[in-house]
């Protein structure tokens, strides 16, 4: 490892204690490293503004810092045990090149805004990336809900068959659903994009730091103003991030329950695209959903980051060095998350349903709840329309597309109001 930015003259570092404090920094520190050469840049910006560095130091420290970007998107520059962690690899890597310059970067700064920052810029772009393919997932279910409208398919509660629904039904629900998820990670994106560079260690520095200018050069928002609250808001704003993130996850679970459901042998309502299914090690009769059991699994993961993370809020003001665990948190999270919602839009563009099982499902007793609304249309007291309505001998095979047509309530088969989701979708973009 190469020497610690920390370390004091005269005392040994401890091997087995160094390991224990570095842990997995330096590889988790990938996921963070082009953030923080960035925001290292607009940095060495705010510097020069202020007279720090010269024009001559800042074109060196940015054509230094485009150089290592590109070497580590290429591989020729790999963040390994060399270095402590990131922050460290690059100012090594300037000092390296530039001397005296790359010596002059850290002025102003601590690694506790310098991980701030590039935390909070891998949260915009996450985010960013949970909102798109909710909006695409959202946009396939709405042109599938127009498509299938008229689609007969049973509609369960307690998993017991309740009464006659349609697939323009199912698909409208996940269509509104992942548009209100879009909107909570779009809403929580305009949360988070706050500027925390130049809080320093928490309190500041005595030099004029051009925060405004690196605010704008990073693209953010607004300036995140109080120093101290900049150190305050760290593991807040990741579970923010990780709760939108887990109410797509949550969508995402319960409609692969449905898939799990629909697609076994007892229902046989829908086939799922081949590349969709595995195989079984020893059953050659076999096709197993595991996508969809998997992304049925990956909330959990969301959820245990979520709560990792506030387990280790339980902490003073001011940093805190148990706020490095929150790192594997939530690249775990947003990596299995993420992972899981990648394959959802083309899965709904391709799962096909099968008429001939679910047609045979929709049974007399899914006509019930029509004939007690129908009763009580002609004046029947609704209680009594009700139990004259339970009455088995009552029931009859009925025609499952007059009662989808029937179902005039908004929001219902015969009206989904689907122009309203996609304004509401439109407004997204």
């Amino acid at each position: 490892m190469s020497d610690l930015l920390w370390q004091k003259p005269g005392v040994k570092v401890d091997a087995r204690i160094q390991r224990f404090l570095a842990g997995e920094d330096v590889v988790l520190d990938r996921e963070f490293f082009a953030f923080d050469i960035q925001a290292s840049r607009a940095h060495a910006q705010g510097l020069q503004l202020i007279g720090i560095l010269d024009g001559d130091e800042l074109a060196g420290l940015e054509r230094e810092l485009d150089a290592l970007a590109m070497d580590f998107k290429a591989g020729r520059f790999v963040l390994d045990e060399r270095y402590e962690d990131g922050h460290s690899a690059i100012e090594s890597r300037l000092v390296e090149r530039l001397g005296d310059a790359g010596r002059k970067i850290h002025t102003g700064r601590s690694r506790n805004d310098q991980v701030l920052v590039a935390t909070r810029l891998w949260l915009k772009d996450r985010l960013v990336q949970v909102a798109a393919l909710c909006r695409e997932s959202a946009e396939v279910a709405l042109a599938r809900a127009q498509a299938e409208a008229a689609l007969p398919l049973p509609g369960y509660t307690h998993l017991q068959r309740a009464v006659v629904s349609s697939a323009g039904m199912w698909w409208a629900a996940w269509a509104e659903g992942f548009i209100d998820d879009a909107v909570r990670a779009r809403d929580t994106l305009v949360w988070v994009d706050a500027n925390p560079l130049g809080s320093a260690a928490g309190y500041g520095v005595n030099l004029p730091l051009a925060r405004d200018h690196t605010t704008a050069a990073l693209g953010f928002g607004r300036l995140q103003v109080s120093a101290a609250y900049a150190q305050l808001s760290r593991g807040k704003f990741e579970m923010a991030a990780i709760e939108a993130l887990g109410s797509a996850l949550l969508d995402l679970r319960r409609l692969a329950w449905d898939l799990s459901l629909f697609t076994s042998a007892e229902f046989g309502f829908v086939a799922l695209p081949a590349q969709y299914t595995t195989g079984s090690s020893i059953m050659p009769n076999k096709r197993n959903p595991d996508v969809i059991e998997l992304m049925r699994a990956s909330y959990a993961s969301v959820a245990a980051a979520r709560t990792e993370i506030e387990q280790l809020l339980s902490l003073p003001s001011g940093y805190h060095r148990d706020l490095q665990f929150s790192k594997g948190a939530i690249f775990h999270a947003f990596g299995r998350g993420l992972g899981a919602l990648e394959l959802l839009p083309d899965l709904l563009r391709n799962l096909e349903w099968k008429p001939e099982p679910i047609r045979a499902a929709l049974d007399p007793s899914l006509y019930a709840t029509d004939l007690a609304v129908d009763l009580a249309r002609e004046g029947v007291p609704f209680r009594d329309a009700y139990r004259q309505a339970a009455d088995p001998a009552r029931w009859a095979q009925g025609d499952p597309e007059a009662s989808l047509a029937a179902r005039v309530s908004p929001g219902a088969a015969a009206d989904l109001r689907l122009q309203v989701l996609r304004d509401r979708l439109a407004g997204l973009c």
